[in-house]
């Protein structure tokens, strides 16, 4: 049995994508497991058979290991001429149906179609990409613009999410980009991007800062599932813990009138 057939075995079977470490792991502990076996047997008075010698060089496998198996296999696949091929992505590798076929794969989802971002859109998630994590007031100094509406877009795409809030003024929200938008584009990492090191340096111009907005239902619920507060209840909040509290009864042993 050959480590790349375990490594498609793997691919298959699971939902998520596996890196290189953990499908190592998994290899590894299989081969601890069956020695666990054998073990056990040979307490018991048994004698079983020795570990065959493919499982055995499987108990040192390594993500260098796999890395080379998963070439050999997409090798395989292009000489096959197959319709897909392992990709790897920020959470590890992944099977996916070659750009070619796409056509008729669609044709099993025919209640979504392809739609492009437009230019404002690109423009604006290409300021987030480069520039993560970044607030709204930076994105529109870059451009010189409002972008609240190209940022919802890009938030109900899942391109984008709130990544928590700046150390700023008013707590502006931080954007950064989602694992879709690492998946759409084919990367893996910001790093990815072309000439990622220089754009990443150059200096923006400065954000005038201004008063604090309330965030959208759309953004509420986002920072919801960071934990975070929305800006509005704590600012609240912290009214509330400043002004004295008025007595809504008389003290237990104020005088009453008779």
């Amino acid at each position: 049995m050959q480590l790349s057939a375990i490594v498609e075995a793997l691919l298959i079977a699971s939902q998520e994508p596996l890196a290189s470490e953990e499908l190592a792991r998994l290899v590894r502990s299989r081969v601890a497991e069956a020695d666990d076996i054998r073990i056990r047997e040979t307490e018991d008075g048994k004698q079983p058979d020795e570990l065959p010698e493919w499982l055995q060089n499987l108990a040192a496998a390594s993500s260098d290991q796999i890395t080379e198996a998963v070439k050999s296999l997409n090798a395989s696949y292009q000489q096959s001429g197959r319709s897909f091929t392992i990709l790897e992505r920020p959470k590890g590798w992944k099977l996916f149906t070659r750009a070619e076929y796409g056509e008729f794969v669609r044709q099993l989802f025919p209640g979504r179609k392809p739609e492009r971002l437009s230019g404002p859109a690109m423009e604006t998630l290409a300021i987030i990409a480069y520039r993560q994590p970044i607030t709204k007031a930076a994105i529109e100094a870059v451009r010189g613009v409002s972008c609240d509406g190209m940022i919802q877009k890009l938030l109900d795409r899942d391109l984008i999410r709130i990544g928590g809030r700046a150390e700023l003024p008013g707590r502006p929200l931080l954007y950064e980009t989602t694992d879709l938008f690492f998946e759409h584009f084919g990367i893996t990492s910001i790093d990815d991007l072309p000439n990622a090191s220089e754009l990443r340096k150059v200096k923006l111009p400065e954000a005038e800062e201004t008063p604090p907005e309330a965030e959208s239902p759309e953004e509420q619920l986002a920072l919801a599932a960071t934990g975070e507060q929305p800006a509005a209840a704590t600012e609240n909040e912290a009214d509330a813990a400043a002004e004295p509290e008025s007595p809504e009864s008389d003290p237990p042993n104020a005088p009453t009138d008779t």
